[in-house]
Formats: structure tokens, C-alpha cells, sequence
């Protein structure tokens, strides 16, 4: 059933008569009030929730009863990993502790003790606080102690001070400062180095105070009636007619209605989308390969030496296994004597012995390049104009700009009468229909291209930047394969690409599941 409550303390005036019940309790408890009051506060004391309590705000303050002075204020939290480190010790503080215990220790020993990933975050940050230096002894890097820091340095007393919770700016700035002795300018520059380092995030609020304003208690003074209303009309209240005797909610057309999000695709996923586009308009055909090759494809067939550094296991993941190299016995035999005299064409070689295990090596590509060159195996007749676009993964430490699993554009065109300069072309082409106009070429060196250039875009804030490598095929390359004409070939970074396209400065947000950032970010055409 719907009642009418009536609460009265004098003669209803005109100002009284426009407002809604909320409105009228929240005036109501900011008269009590001797001081400004939040949100939460007058939620508590009106019995309304703290969203219809803030609606009815900021209404009374465009009638000019009541004020609404918001603050922005700055707040740090920690991350999944900040609340590892706040309770274990960072990475260099645990590490600096295990050097000085054993007094003698290699790199390789502390990679052995700690994991690769936390090793190398340990030795990165030790030799950046210059806490220890690598000093090479005999055949080993050995890691030297040069300083032993006095207690909780300021980034650990930062995890510490946030253990507990959230922290506003002025507050852990306050705490850290006296607990350290360091002055706030080098605090603020640590804070954003922390923040970079991803062990703590920040974020901003809106607080709000309300108070009554003077236009406000002279509505007041003479007394005001609250009726209940109604904001539905059911068929119950047709039915009975008791809708005659009650009051309806008035609806303002002119505030602004939810915001409703519509679904749409990632925005790193339109940019590749937008690359497949660019391609395919050009005439090229997008290929596939499989994530797992032999390290015959993925370097002997590239001309990559066997003692090439790229090989090692510091820069590739490799599985634990051998496979026999899934090539013809023809092209296996070509490659070898490619790589120890240089085959039946003008060329020396890399000398020494090519064996034939270590191409049998199986490992997580480092480069989309091995599916190119299978498929030009494959495919020895021109002409050839394909792409790929696909994962590929590189022992990596993870900073900003760097993660062991990326995206790489690869791409071919073999055809006779090819030149460096249609090579060229295409990538402008490329850059240009991605919205960079301004593009350059600079010499490059790569195993298995010559010429060889890098492709740099300019940034109006940051200057030239290196996004890939491109170049003609060597025929060291295209002659055990079976290609007799020119090939036109790149390799371009798109994780790089895609920050700037979206003003990232962090290649970890690519993957970052953040829905407001995902919500807001604008739809590409």
C-alpha cells in the first residue's frame, strides 16, 4: 500500500514547492550541519543512498541552496606484485644480501638461485642504485657489493607505508620523507620511477563537501512539508485510485542520462586489423605458420651462423627436445654447404662446420621470418607478395618497452625485376596509410638481407623512432630455397607501433586489462 507521510514545520513557500522529497531531506541535514559534510555522511544521516544524495546536491546547488566544493586528490595503491615485494623484500635487496653472504657470485649462480626473470630485475636494479658492479674475473661476471644501504631505503619504505592500504599523495610524501630524510622533489621523481617500475599504482579521486548556503536556510526558516512520492505508476494505484492522492517524482529532461558503453573491438586488435587492411589493399595474401620451429628455419635457413648470439639461450627459448629437420634432403645439404664455403655461388661463407643437430633444435620462433622463408621454399616461382602478422617470443626482460611475447609484421614480395627502391615504397606506403607521414631510412645490418635498412617514424614529442629492419634477401639465402629473382623482405615491431598510435607509453597496457581505459578509448575508422 502507498502512504502519505507529511512532515510540517510551517507554511510551504514557492522555493519549498519546486523541490523533490530527496532534495528537501538533504537541505534539511546540511542545516544541522555546523560545518561542510561529504556524501557518505549525509547518505547516512538522510537514509538515502550516496548517488541519489549527490543527484540531489548538485540540483540544490544549481537552485543556489546549497555549495558542492570538490577536491582532486592523488592516491597510491600496490599492485599484485608491490604486495609480493612488500612482503618478501624487492628483488635487489634480497639478492645484494645473498652476494654479501656467499662473497663471491656469478651471474649464471644467482640466475641458478633466483629464477632468470628475477635475477636479471635484481642485477638490473642493484647496478642502477649502484649497490654492487659486475666485475669480470677469469671467464666469469662476478657481482661485487660497493655499498651497503642503511636501513629501509625510501622505495621500501614507500611498499612499506602502502602494505597496509591505500595512501594519499601528501600523506605517504609526509611519512616517507621523515621516516628517510629525503627531500620531497627526489621522493616525487622515486614515485614516478616506482609507478614505471609497476609496484605501485596511482589513481585520482573526487571528494566533495556540501554545504548549505544562506539563499538555502532563509528556504527554510519558514518551514517546509516533505511528501512521499512516487516515481512509477503501477496498475495497483489505477486500479484503486489511490494514485489521486499522491504526489509524483517530477523527471528534469535536461540532466544528462547514463552512460551506456557499446561493445567494440580492442583497440590493439583494430590496429592489426587496420594493418591486415593496409596489406590486402596492397595485393598481398596473409600467411600462418606454426609457433613452435626447428632452429633449421629459423636461422640455418637464414644464414645465421651457429655461434650467432642470437642463438643462445639468454635470447631464445628452446624446448627440450630434437626433431629431424622437416626439410627436403636436397635443401638441408644446400644450406650446409652455404654456410661452410658458400655453395656454388660467389661467396665464402661463415667457414667452420655446419651440424646438422643444432638445426634440429626446437624452439619458440623469434621472428615471423622463418615462416616467410618456408614459404618461400615452397613457393620457388614469382611472383611471391605475402604477409604475417603473428606472435613471436625473445628472451626479453620486462620494462616498459619490452615483453618476451610480442606481435611482428613480416613480410616478402619476390618478383623479377624488384628493387631496393619498390622495398622502400611499400613501407612508406605502409607508414603513411598508419598516420606517419614522416619517415625515414637509415643503414641497418642483418644476417640475412643486403642492403639492409631501419625504419624510423618521427614523433612530434619524441623524435625519430626505430620501429623495424628491412632489406633485400642475400643470396646466400634465396639460392639453397630455389629462388632465382630479387626478394624484397621486413620485419616490423607493431607493439611500438601500436603505443604510439594509441599514446601508450608502456607496451604492458597493450594487455592490460583496464575497462575505463577500454571504455573511453576512441573507435578507430
Amino acid at each position: 500500500m502507498y502512504l502519505r507521510r507529511k512532515m510540517s514545520t510551517g507554511t510551504n513557500t514557492k522555493a519549498t514547492a519546486d523541490l523533490t522529497a530527496s532534495e528537501k531531506r538533504v537541505l534539511l541535514a546540511l542545516n544541522e550541519e555546523v560545518e561542510e559534510c561529504d556524501p557518505g555522511a549525509l547518505s547516512a544521516k538522510t537514509r538515502i543512498n550516496e548517488d541519489a544524495v549527490l543527484q540531489a546536491a548538485f540540483m540544490l546547488a544549481q537552485k543556489g541552496l546549497c555549495t558542492i566544493k570538490e577536491t582532486d586528490r592523488v592516491f597510491y595503491r600496490l599492485t599484485e606484485e608491490g604486495e609480493n615485494y612488500a612482503e618478501a623484500g624487492l628483488p635487489e635487496r634480497i639478492a645484494l644480501d645473498y652476494i654479501r653472504d656467499r662473497g663471491r657470485v656469478t651471474i649464471e649462480d644467482l640466475k641458478a638461485a633466483f629464477g632468470t626473470t628475477s635475477a636479471n630485475i635484481a642485477i638490473n636494479w642493484l647496478l642502477k642504485k649502484k649497490w654492487a658492479r659486475i666485475e669480470r674475473r677469469a671467464s666469469d661476471n662476478v657481482l661485487t657489493p660497493i655499498a651497503q644501504p642503511c636501513g629501509a631505503e625510501p622505495d621500501e619504505l614507500i611498499l612499506k607505508y602502502l602494505a597496509g592500504g591505500e595512501s594519499d599523495r601528501e600523506l605517504l610524501i609526509e611519512q616517507v620523507t621523515k621516516a628517510s630524510e629525503v627531500e620531497e622533489a627526489e621522493l616525487n621523481d622515486l614515485l614516478s620511477q616506482q609507478n614505471s617500475r609497476k609496484l605501485i599504482e596511482k589513481y585520482a579521486r573526487v571528494e566533495r563537501e556540501i554545504a548549505i548556503t544562506e539563499v538555502g536556510k532563509d528556504v527554510l526558516s519558514p518551514g517546509i512539508s516533505i511528501d512521499e512520492e512516487i516515481a512509477q505508476l503501477t496498475p495497483e494505484l489505477i486500479r484503486t485510485g489511490m494514485w489521486k492522492g499522491l504526489k509524483f517524482k517530477r523527471y528534469d529532461v535536461n540532466i544528462s542520462s547514463k552512460e551506456v558503453f557499446a561493445a567494440k573491438k580492442h583497440p590493439y586488435q583494430r590496429i592489426l586489423d587496420r594493418m591486415r587492411r593496409i596489406f590486402t589493399d596492397m595485393g598481398f595474401t596473409e600467411i600462418k605458420g606454426e609457433l613452435v620451429q626447428s632452429a633449421f628455419w629459423n636461422f640455418d635457413a637464414l644464414f645465421v651462423p651457429q655461434d650467432h648470439p642470437a642463438r643462445e639461450m639468454q635470447d631464445t627459448f628452446y624446448l627440450s627436445m630434437r626433431k629431424p629437420i622437416d626439410a627436403p634432403e636436397e635443401l638441408i645439404k644446400k644450406v650446409k654447404e652455404m654456410h661452410e664455403h658458400g655453395g656454388s655461388i660467389n661467396s665464402t661463407g661463415w667457414g667452420g662446420e655446419w651440424r646438422s643437430e643444432l638445426g634440429e633444435e626446437l624452439l619458440l620462433r623469434t621472428h615471423t621470418t622463418a615462416v616467410t622463408v618456408r614459404y618461400l621454399a615452397s613457393h620457388p616461382e614469382p611472383p611471391v607478395k605475402v604477409f604475417s602478422i603473428d606472435r613471436v617470443y625473445r628472451r626479453e626482460t620486462i620494462d616498459p618497452t619490452h615483453i618476451p611475447e610480442f606481435d611482428q609484421l613480416e613480410g616478402i614480395v619476390m618478383d623479377k625485376g624488384v628493387t631496393f627502391s619498390n622495398l622502400l615504397g611499400y613501407l612508406a606506403t605502409f607508414y603513411r596509410k598508419m598516420g606517419f607521414p614522416s619517415i625515414r631510412f637509415r643503414p641497418g645490418y642483418f644476417p640475412y638481407t643486403e642492403p639492409s635498412v631501419e625504419v624510423e617514424v618521427y614523433m612530434q614529442e619524441r623524435g625519430w623512432i626505430e620501429l623495424g629492419g628491412a632489406g633485400v634477401f642475400r643470396e646466400e639465402v634465396t639460392n639453397p630455397v630455389g629462388v632465382k629473382y630479387p626478394v624484397l623482405a621486413w620485419g616490423l615491431g607493431i607493439g611500438r607501433l601500436a603505443m604510439l598510435s594509441l599514446g601508450l607509453t608502456d607496451i604492458r597496457d597493450l594487455y592490460h586489462s583496464d575497462i575505463d581505459w577500454l571504455r573511453k578509448e576512441r573507435v578507430f575508422r
